[in-house]
């Protein structure tokens, strides 16, 4: 049996409690307590309306099933059957052109254009696999697809094809020049980047291929930084 812990009248994993509570909530502004009470009235509201709608597709499911057992061998018409969803509710006459407009979503969300997955979030293999659908990397994506050529010295074969390993370093190189261009120099001619952090700034420092030092034209494209033993990493939005 899994730890609980009540709140009200959650039942909630002690792991998943110990983690919102720990890891999640500070920094937000948010108490455990308004958390928590606010997540006990969200499901309070919500959950009928989802057992209703949960209903409602097994009693549409139940119809599909049994038109197909009284249709069972027999050639299906596509406009009959699209007239049979209709009847049931199952399919709705069309709309006219509209608009929705969303606040408050991430801009991940809202400015990137990605694939939105839906997968249960207890299946931790569906959930990675949903994130990397979204954060996938521009080397294996312009190495693996039509992006770059695929004939002639740069097609694809059983191993790595140095051409073609050149040509995606150059598409990436061209797509950072354009996204978050540099003051002097490209991102092709880059031999390191380096954070200096100041007193009372932090400094993306640049150099290129001759020794000289350059920085991003916007530096507010400079938003953030991670540093673990001798990795670097930076965070650049366009």
């Amino acid at each position: 049996m899994t730890d609980r812990i009540t709140h009200g009248n959650l039942q909630i994993a002690t792991a998943l409690y110990t983690f919102a509570n720990t890891e999640v909530l500070p920094g937000t502004g948010l108490t455990p307590e308004i958390f928590w009470s606010g997540l006990e009235a969200l499901v309070k509201d919500f959950a009928p309306r989802n057992a209703a709608l949960l209903a409602t597709r097994d009693h549409l499911q139940s119809q599909i099933d049994q038109w197909h057992i009284e249709h069972k061998g027999q050639p299906i018409d596509g406009d009959t059957y699209q007239q049979f969803l209709r009847t049931i509710g199952y399919l709705l006459p069309e709309s006219e052109d509209f608009r929705i407009e969303t606040e408050n979503a991430d801009e991940e969300i809202t400015t990137i254009a990605g694939p939105q997955l839906v997968v249960p979030v207890t299946n931790a293999r569906f959930a990675l696999n949903a994130a990397n659908a979204r954060w996938g990397s521009l080397f294996d994506a312009a190495y693996g697809t039509d992006v770059i050529a695929e004939d002639g010295h740069l097609k694809k074969g059983p191993g790595i094809n140095p051409d073609r390993a050149r040509a995606v370093f150059q598409f990436a190189a061209t797509f950072l020049d354009i996204a978050v261009p540099l003051s002097q120099g490209s991102h092709g001619e880059v031999t390191g980047y380096d954070v200096e952090e100041g007193p009372r700034s932090v400094t993306l420092c640049v150099t290129l291929a001759d020794g000289g030092k350059t920085e991003l034209t916007d530096f507010a494209q400079f938003k953030g930084y991670s540093r673990k033993d001798d990795m670097l990493t930076i965070l650049l939005c366009n």
